[in-house]
């Protein structure tokens, strides 16, 4: 079956590439990942990304849009600008136009985290909101903002959550900063906590009752919840959505931030704003992509 303007929106990680299909509806035809071959350089990793797209969307006949999400940030003319977690030299490396010119179709840049905030606004667990904050909680730790049913750019990349202080004598990051929650939140600080390996084996744990890493999920939702209020106290949202791979961690992680909040937004209606967990699951970020190459007229501000 052939269907007329599909929508294509690619997730490049550090690791891997992830590609979902939409049609006109909003409706996911088909996802598939790769890896992204990024030890062999950028330019391999653009036929990568593009390739992936061309076999994902190939059986459902010709996109009329593309997004790209990037783990980082980009400039106007589609060009990296920082992307930490790609190795080799992305500063300036045209990227939209190069992938656009493999698929035969504009391709439009945004951020993973801006993209999942899409996603879930559009089809998750942010549906019906006009406002909203998004934190997606991993290797790192980002986030997105929604005002009057956009996603906000401000300048250009509103919504870097992840370097809020929460220690001003804790850890360097990457950006510069010390005690950046997201070098205090990340996965890899919450395993070290825990006194595990992965985060997935901490959760596990904390629910088989091991103090350590319940003690790590709560430190962990003590810092989010302390940034969210924050952002809660700042903006009103009417929802709160958590996603990432550490937020499979659920009530471990959600019942500590939602008590933090509650402690720290005095003057906010904490009662009427949800905290919830992200529906989309690991397919977001390539979908909240497809959909803004669809929408980016619209929704960039």
């Amino acid at each position: 079956m052939q269907f007329v303007g599909v929508h294509i929106g690619l997730d490049l990680g550090g690791t891997n590439a992830k590609c979902a299909v939409l049609d006109s509806s909003w409706r996911v035809l088909a996802a598939d990942v790769a890896p992204n071959g990024a030890a062999d350089g950028p330019d391999v990793v653009l036929e990568q990304v593009a390739e992936l797209a061309r076999a994902t969307a190939e059986p459902f006949g010709e996109a009329v849009s593309a997004g790209l999400a990037l783990p980082g940030h980009f400039d106007a003319d589609g060009c990296g600008v920082l992307l930490p977690n790609l190795p080799g030299d992305w500063v300036g490396r045209p990227i939209a136009g190069p992938v656009g010119e493999r698929l035969g179709v504009p391709v439009r840049l945004v951020n993973d985290v801006r993209a999942l905030t899409l996603a879930e606004l559009r089809l998750g667990a942010g549906r019906g909101a006009s406002d909203l904050v998004c934190i997606a909680l991993g290797t790192g730790v980002g986030g997105g903002v929604v005002i009057g049913g956009r996603v906000h750019l401000g300048l250009g990349h509103a919504g870097e959550i992840g370097h809020t202080t929460v220690d001003p004598d804790g850890p360097l990051c990457g950006c510069g900063n010390r005690g950046c929650l997201d070098r205090m939140a990340s996965a890899e600080s919450i395993a070290a906590a825990a006194g595990r390996a992965t985060v997935a084996d901490a959760a596990e744990a904390a629910r088989a009752g091991d103090p350590a890493a319940i003690a790590a999920f709560a430190q962990a939702g003590e810092y989010v919840g302390r940034v969210l209020a924050g952002a809660v106290v700042l903006l009103w949202p009417e929802r709160v959505v958590v996603g990432g791979g550490v937020a499979a961690a659920g009530e471990l992680l959600l019942g500590p931030i939602r008590e933090e909040i509650r402690r720290r937004a005095c003057v906010a209606p904490v009662d009427a704003i949800g905290v919830v967990a992200a529906e989309l699951g690991p397919q977001a970020g390539a979908v909240g992509a497809a959909l803004w190459g669809a929408e980016a007229p619209v929704v960039v501000s």
